[in-house]
């Protein structure tokens, strides 16, 4: 399978030096994404769990695109920018994935963006 970029308006627009998803040897690599609006291009809830919710919306639909579900996610990394926050993502992370979750790592957010509390990544089977 030639590799394929992936591309939705269903989710947040990613700067130019980026694509939103790369689909390649049977997965799915979507970037780190953070809790930006598609419709207004501003973040997305002032909490943890706001936030955690509209990435994993932006990712839904991203694999969406390119013909895959949450439910074949098989690993994540998830940055949060402050580690006190971690119970609050994990509590919204729960509702995506009651069972069965992709395996996980998690990080710190290298530099404080305002507004910013979380960003996460994907790999999904195509």
């Amino acid at each position: 399978m030639p590799r394929q970029i992936v591309f939705t308006t269903n989710a947040a627009k990613p700067p130019p030096m980026y694509s939103q998803a790369v689909k390649a040897a049977g997965l799915i690599f979507v970037s780190g994404t953070a809790p930006t609006d598609p419709a207004t291009g501003a973040f997305k809830g002032s909490t943890i769990q706001e936030q955690t919710r509209q990435c994993l919306t932006n990712i839904q639909a991203i694999l969406e695109e390119a013909g895959s579900s949450m439910d074949k996610i098989v690993s994540v990394t998830v940055v949060i920018a402050d580690e006190d926050e971690f119970a609050g993502m994990n509590e919204e992370w729960m509702k995506w994935f009651p069972s069965n979750p992709p395996a996980r790592q998690g990080a710190k957010l290298p530099a404080r963006i305002p507004g910013l509390k979380v960003s996460i990544a994907a790999i999904a089977e195509a």
